[in-house]
């Protein structure tokens, strides 16, 4: 069994074209975590975390991966005494709060591992779907693997620590508004059933996403940032919905300096994410001194 420290997540592109079996890429965000903690005595948030977690064991207990891979018994057992996850990732963000508990699930009680990651994330999709009708397991993965990575249609590559090419900041910015995902999934795919949405978004915003994570991997810095508007138009394109209205002026206007911005996780609020190659015009742009540099 794991004490180990489970980080929140970042797509830094592809949330939705990994659907098409774009790529995508993956990186811990060590800002926030969480980590299981067993009590005497459960405080209310305490008993809200187990309660929340015993729901989450009874739905695996009709799911037969979870049945084959998972020590049921045991966490049950765990949950009667009081097991609870001591978690900070802010619900609804778009940060993983959903993949941490699960990635945490697993580690803790899982039977016999696997180092098959594209096997493992199909397991995680089925497990995460409690929470969102629907998942592509790639939030859990991130959240056990804690290292950035990059996913394509041929696999998944671990990436080292500092890939992203220097002089480029990534940050993000709250829209001060929690996210529904599984609405937004359920309109992504209600969208896809239109033959004509469908074949622009695969021919002109999956591209995009691909030149993005290629610049932003390997330069140069202006070819990423031209990527990148690309991308914010594809977003105002093909996912409008999904950019908070309190946001959209951040994805209109055309600063004078390196800066852009894109939707985080499934988008409808949370955090949008932000690049830069000039931190000190970008606070002075943003107005804020909250934002989280990453």
């Amino acid at each position: 069994m794991s004490d180990r420290t489970y980080h929140s997540k970042l797509i830094l592109f592809g949330e939705y074209s990994m659907i098409f079996d774009g790529t995508a890429l993956m990186m811990p965000l060590t800002k926030f975590k969480a980590q299981w903690r067993n009590v005497s005595h459960l405080t209310e948030d305490q008993a809200a975390s187990n309660a929340s977690l015993q729901r989450f064991a009874d739905y695996l207990s009709n799911l037969a991966e979870a049945n084959e891979t998972l020590d049921l018994p045991l966490f049950n057992y765990e949950l009667q005494a009081h097991l609870y996850l001591d978690s900070d990732v802010p619900s609804s963000y778009g940060l993983g709060s959903s993949g941490v508990l699960v990635a945490a699930v697993y580690d803790r009680f899982v039977r016999q591992r696997t180092e098959d990651l594209l096997r493992l994330k199909t397991l995680f999709g089925k497990m995460e779907s409690f929470f969102h009708g629907s998942s592509s397991g790639i939030d859990p993965l991130q959240c056990y693997l804690g290292k950035p990575f990059r996913i394509t249609s041929q696999g998944i590559t671990l990436l080292p620590e500092g890939f992203i090419q220097n002089g480029i900041h990534v940050f993000l910015a709250d829209t001060g508004k929690k996210s529904n995902t599984k609405p937004l999934v359920q309109y992504f795919k209600r969208k896809r059933e239109d033959a004509d949405y469908l074949k622009a978004f695969q021919t002109e915003y999956v591209p995009c996403v691909a030149a993005c994570i290629e610049s932003l991997l390997d330069g140069p810095k202006e070819t990423f940032f031209s990527s990148l508007r690309q991308l914010t138009d594809g977003q105002l394109k093909f996912l409008r919905p999904m950019i908070p209205d309190n946001s959209i002026d951040l994805f209109l206007e055309r600063p004078d300096f390196n800066i852009g911005f894109k939707i985080s996780g499934s988008g409808g609020g949370g955090y949008v994410l932000g690049f830069t190659d000039d931190m000190e015009k970008t606070k002075n742009f943003m107005e804020d001194d909250q934002l989280i540099w990453i």
